[in-house]
């Protein structure tokens, strides 16, 4: 007989997951309190590396239904989500969220749902890529500075240089000036 377990995520301390439990409730679903998995965890950690969730995929087996109230609570990234439902789909784990109609993520409808979930993640991400870029090279091109600003003025670069140029070690004047060696390498670097 299939086990029903309840995964309710909030982001910080000041939350409670009594609505998430509600909501569960709510739709029919009868979850026995030791096979709800309640955690304060950021959604930007992986699933698969909170404690809350670990325990919880240590309990269940193939035929056992894990309930979520929304995608976000198993993730905020996409890709983390759709790699987390199909980790418990070949365990034979089916994955029900309330905010997508109680839809069984493994079920084709699923399975659907969740890649037109990824591709819009994946057209969100390619287009902030491409706006990112575009800002980059507006910005080149009215002449701003891009990039670390140095950690060396242009008069300490050249005495930096020449005190190279003469010998003086990298750890020596990275102390001397009171930046890491790595600065003072760049400084050699733009000499050359």
């Amino acid at each position: 007989m299939a086990r029903t377990f309840a995964y309710c995520r909030v982001s910080t301390a000041d939350q409670t997951t009594n609505n998430q439990l509600g909501e569960i409730e709510a739709a029919g679903f009868s979850v026995e309190a030791k096979r709800v998995v309640a955690e304060t965890v950021s959604g930007s950690v992986p699933a698969m590396e909170r404690k809350g969730f670990a325990r919880l995929l240590d309990r269940m087996e193939g035929g056992d239904v894990l309930v979520v109230t929304k995608l976000d609570r198993l993730g905020r990234n996409a890709m983390d989500v759709r790699a987390t439902v199909e980790q418990l789909a070949n365990d034979g784990i089916r994955v029900h969220c309330l905010a997508l109609g109680g839809v069984d993520l493994t079920s084709p409808a699923g399975k659907m749902t969740m890649s037109v979930i990824a591709a819009v993640a994946e057209f969100e991400r390619d287009l902030l890529i491409e706006r990112t870029q575009a800002g980059l090279t507006r910005a080149k091109a009215e002449g701003k500075a891009l990039g670390r600003p140095s950690a060396l003025t242009a008069a300490q670069l050249s005495e930096v240089q020449a005190k190279r140029a003469s010998g003086v070690s990298l750890g020596a004047l990275a102390k001397e000036y009171g930046v890491s060696r790595a600065a003072i390498q760049r400084a050699e670097k733009k000499a050359a």
